[in-house]
This record gives C-alpha cells, structure tokens and sequence, in this order.
C-alpha cells in the first residue's frame, strides 16, 4: 500500500460539481491498494498515518501526530499511485489490485484509522473526483508498507 500524505490547513472532495467530503486542518491522504498488499500491510500503513509525527508542537518541531494536533484526516482512492513509471512514456498499472480488492482494502483502511478516534472523511471510491487543498507548509510524505 501507498498513501501520499500532505499536510493541510483544509482539503475536499467534489463529485460531478457537489461537494462530498471536506475537513479543515489535517492529512489529504492519497491512498492506492497493490495486488501483492496484505492485511498485515494494510494494519502497518494505518498505524504508520495514525502515529506519523508531521505538525509542529509549541516549539516549531514536527512532534506531534494527526490526533495530537487535533486533526482530521480525508481519505481518497487514488490506484495511480501504484503506477509502475519505471520504463518507458506510459505508466503501467499492472502492479494496482483489482478493483474488488483496492475498495475492500480502501474501506477497511478508513474504519480502521476511525477506530482509534480520528476523526475520517473519505473521497467516493473509482468516481472521477476534484480535490482541493491548502497544503500546510508544504508538507507532503510518501509512506508505504
């Protein structure tokens, strides 16, 4: 599993022109399933986002976590990010899942990060969405599992 994670001050998500979801300070994370991720991948990914220390404490350090700094976080499918780009002018998306899979991951991904009291707003799953943000620094990670 991948997930692009970027600090914001605000992100959302619209589908044909509606907003869906939109949360204020937080993480726009970027996510893509693997065929060859596991449950044990997924677990690893999501503990990984819950206890990455990306926003400032009082002295200016990256210390603090999404629930420390009381943010939340908008999940949303992005299967790109698997992309093979090793080779040649067009990427290859062999290494994704399959669709089935990448939504059933996707799912289990937000509950989990919801069980431990982070607060979750998600994307539509393989709908053809607009995001916007307000990337905090910048600060942006890539972190896989």
């Amino acid at each position: 599993m991948k997930a692009l994670i970027q600090r914001v001050s605000q992100a959302s998500v619209s589908v044909a022109g509606e907003q869906v979801s939109a949360i204020g300070p937080g993480l726009l994370l970027l996510l893509a399933v693997e065929a060859t991720d596991t449950e044990a991948s997924l677990a690893k990914l999501v503990h990984k986002v819950a206890h990455y220390r990306l926003f400032s404490d009082s002295n200016g350090k990256m210390n603090l976590n999404v629930q420390q700094a009381a943010g939340a976080v908008l999940v949303v499918s992005q299967f790109t990010l698997a992309a093979d780009t090793q080779s040649g002018l067009r990427p290859s998306f062999t290494p994704a899942a399959a669709p089935a899979k990448a939504e059933q991951f996707y799912l289990q991904f937000v509950q989990q990060l919801t069980e431990l009291d982070i607060p979750v707003q998600t994307g539509v799953f393989a709908a053809d969405m607009q995001v916007s943000l307000v990337n905090d620094g910048p600060v942006t990670f890539m972190l896989s599992s």
